[in-house]
Formats: C-alpha cells, sequence, structure tokens
C-alpha cells in the first residue's frame, strides 16, 4: 500500500487543511526511508500518535486527579508491516535501529529508551490479553524530544497503535493503549508518571479526565478507569491561539526533580493512610497541616496545597468551557500559572537557581500579555525545564513569537492546533 493511498481528504480529516501538504511531504518521505531500509513490496499501512498538550491539572494525575489535556497536531508517525518474525524492527529516524526479540520480554536493566518502551508495550499488550507480533516500521516524530509535548508517551502510543492494527483488527481502544504505554514507562523505564500524557496522546480532542479510582484492584484492567468526557473546544472560536514554547533548558538530570512531586504529595496521603491525595480530604488536610510538616517537611505540604487548588481548577475550567465562559477559563488558567510557580515549585531546580529559563520566560510572557490583557501563559507538563503554553489573542499571536524567538533563540515559540485523533491507523 503506497504513500498514494492516502488521500488529501484524509489527511485533512486527521491533522487539518493547512497541514495537508506537510504531512503529504512527511508520509512521502517515510515512505521511500522504508523501502530503502525493509522493502517497497511489503504491505505497507501508515500511524500516527498525537503529541499533547496539559491544559489544566499540573501535576494531578500521578495523585489520581483532574486534568484537561489536548491531542495537537504533532506526531509520531510510521510506515509498517506485519512480519512472520516474533520480532519488531524499528528505525527512528535521526536515532537508531532497534531490534527486540519478543521471545523475551523480561524487564532488562541495562535497558533504556525506545528499546526499553518497545519491549514494555509488547508485554502490555500481553499482560492484557491482546494479541502481538513482530514487524518492520520507519518512524519519523515532529514530537520534540525534552519539549514538554509528550514524545515518549506518542511513541508508546505509536507503537499500541501499530500492534492493534496488524494484529488485532484495530480493536484495541486508546484507552488501553494509554495504559499500556503507562505499565512501559513506570515498568521498563521506571519513571514514575501518570496516565495523562499517554491519555492525551492516544485518545485525541479536547478531554476531561478524572482519575479518580472506582473501588478496588488494579486500574490497569479496569474497563471504567479513568473517566473521560470530551468537550468541544476550539481556542480559535473565541479568538484565541495556542501557543508552546521551547525555553531551551536542559532536562538531563532532572529526574530526581520530577520524581520528588509525586513522591512527596504521597508522603502526605501516607501520613493519612491513603495511597494517593484525591483519597484524602481536604478539609481534614488543612486541619492537620502543624502535625503533616513534622513528617514530611514544608515543601510536601504546599504541593498538596497545589494539588487541592488545582483538583478544584480543573473542573471550573472544564464547567466555564461547557458554559461557553472562556473568560472564566482563562481565569482558572492564570491561576493555575501562579500556583504552580509558588506553590508546586516545579518552574526552576532549586540546586541550580542560577539556571531559571522557564522563569524568565514566564515573567516575560507576563510582561507582554499584561497590556491589553493580551492572555496568559502557565508552565507547561512535568516542569523544570521544556516549555510554556500561552493562550495569547490571535491579533498577538505573531508578535508574542516574535518577542519569545527574540529571548530564547529562532524557532522556539510554535502555535498549535488541537486535532480530534490521538492514535489512529492513517490507512
Amino acid at each position: 500500500m503506497g504513500a498514494s493511498a492516502v488521500t488529501d481528504e484524509r489527511l485533512e480529516e486527521i491533522y487539518g487543511k493547512s497541514l495537508v501538504a506537510y504531512q503529504r511531504e512527511r508520509i512521502d518521505n517515510v515512505l521511500k526511508h522504508y523501502s530503502e531500509m525493509f522493502s517497497a513490496d511489503d504491505d505497507i499501512h501508515f500511524f500516527s500518535a498525537a503529541g499533547r498538550s496539559e491544559i489544566g491539572g499540573n501535576h494531578t494525575d500521578h495523585q489520581r486527579g483532574q486534568v484537561l489535556a489536548a491531542s495537537l497536531s504533532i506526531d509520531s508517525l510510521a510506515a509498517a508491516s506485519a512480519v512472520p518474525e516474533n520480532v519488531i524492527t524499528l528505525h527512528s529516524e535521526g536515532y537508531d535501529t532497534y531490534r527486540i526479540d519478543l521471545d523475551d520480554l523480561e524487564i532488562r536493566d541495562e535497558e533504556s529508551g525506545a528499546a526499553a518502551l518497545i519491549r514494555g508495550v509488547v508485554a502490555g499488550f500481553s499482560k492484557k490479553g491482546f494479541k502481538t507480533g513482530g514487524f518492520n516500521a520507519y518512524v519519523t516524530s515532529d514530537v520534540l524530544g525534552g519539549s514538554g509535548l509528550s514524545s515518549s508517551a506518542s511513541f508508546e502510543s505509536l507503537i499500541g497503535v501499530i500492534l492493534s492494527g496488524l494484529y488485532n483488527d484495530d480493536a484495541v481502544s486508546p484507552v488501553d493503549i494509554a495504559k499500556i504505554g503507562q505499565y512501559a514507562e513506570n515498568h521498563y523505564l521506571k519513571k514514575p508518571c501518570g496516565l495523562m500524557d499517554q491519555m492525551a496522546c492516544s485518545v485525541g480532542g479536547f478531554v476531561h479526565i478524572d482519575f479518580a479510582k472506582n473501588g478496588g484492584g488494579d486500574p490497569f484492567f479496569d474497563d471504567s478507569y479513568p473517566s473521560i468526557r470530551r468537550i468541544d473546544f476550539n481556542p480559535e472560536d473565541y479568538g484565541y491561539t495556542l501557543c508552546i514554547t521551547d525555553t531551551k533548558a536542559s532536562h538531563e538530570d532532572l529526574t530526581d526533580e520530577y520524581a520528588a512531586i509525586p513522591a512527596e504529595m504521597k508522603e502526605v496521603a501516607a501520613f493519612f493512610g491513603k495511597e494517593v491525595l484525591s483519597e484524602v480530604s481536604e478539609k481534614e488536610f488543612l486541619e492537620k497541616i502543624p502535625e503533616i510538616r513534622k513528617t514530611t517537611g514544608d515543601r510536601a505540604i504546599v504541593r498538596a496545597i497545589h494539588f487541592f487548588e488545582e483538583n478544584k481548577r480543573v473542573i471550573s475550567e472544564a464547567g466555564a468551557l461547557l458554559a461557553d465562559d472562556f473568560n472564566g477559563f482563562m481565569k482558572s488558567f492564570a491561576a493555575s500559572a501562579k500556583s504552580s510557580f509558588e506553590y508546586l515549585q516545579n518552574v526552576f531546580c532549586v540546586k541550580d537557581a542560577r539556571q531559571q529559563s522557564m522563569s524568565i520566560a514566564l515573567a516575560v510572557s507576563d510582561l507582554y500579555l499584561a497590556a491589553n490583557a493580551k492572555g496568559a501563559a502557565r508552565v507547561h507538563g512535568g516542569g523544570f525545564a521544556g516549555t510554556i503554553q500561552t493562550f495569547v489573542k490571535s491579533e498577538y499571536a505573531d508578535e508574542y513569537i516574535k518577542a519569545m524567538d527574540a529571548l530564547l533563540g529562532e524557532g522556539s515559540s510554535r502555535i498549535y492546533t488541537i486535532r480530534k485523533y490521538g492514535c489512529i491507523r492513517i490507512i
């Protein structure tokens, strides 16, 4: 099946009209490289898994809280074909070629990156009772690694949708693909991430996700977990543009900073004999703060305060959008920015406080956006390095991008649009 079988109408449906020519070029390029690396005579299929943006709920998912998230018009894109051998051979453009023997799905402590994620996703498919098998694939991605747009979750979702398409008649749900991606990241990369990144990359559109667990049992096998509500939201309908700006700070050696946030929140939950903060009464938490801080220290307390307030903000944001109240949404969005900086404290790393690229980007954004109430900016994703997110009035978007590029370098800031599909077989 050649790239010519992918119609412009199909590309417009997935990516939007403005990106048809760009995506056509990408698909042609992927097919060319696949054919050179494997064979043009293979039964080739094309698959896509979106990048994502967390719109509301900064660091709430790992405490089974509330999140607003959206799939973006960037993706990991693959040409793939099933093979009889029980082996996945995958080349990722700009990286390595990975060859994973599916007869050995045990966790390998020495394995990292894409290889570990491929093995972990296949193991997750087996754990969930889905079919697996070998395939050849050539992958390209415009979801920048380390950008806060979830390149790893997009890649996990891509492997999942390929396995769903080639071996399960496209019947594996996006939610199951997301859970499997999280399983791979938690166990095979040993990264204690929540489920939000994978859900946003896999499910598609703009969604309100409630990660609260209904009863006991393993949420990996609970089909009712999490609760998802789609919201028909496009900022352009309100005269605003979504911009995401890469602050160009390094993510190197930040794993401990990221891991400390869920760990400290769980310390507070453990004070009450609970696993996560969503199981704790906020009223009881506030009453017990003098006692809790003796056990957890102060930073855990203020991070817990952020969680409780951020959770309520997500519900307010979702309600505002459903009520067509964009001003109400923006008010909560700005409050989230303040809370992430002051209470969650994930804007800069305390062990190297001289380096504060996100702080500068947010400060300059605030100065620029304050004039004529042009919009609002907040930390995006995990924080400490990476990206900030801005809703800016559309007539000022180009000017805002120019200001960010002048501060951080050409190409730092981009306009993004929301796409309705997360992970999908293109053809």
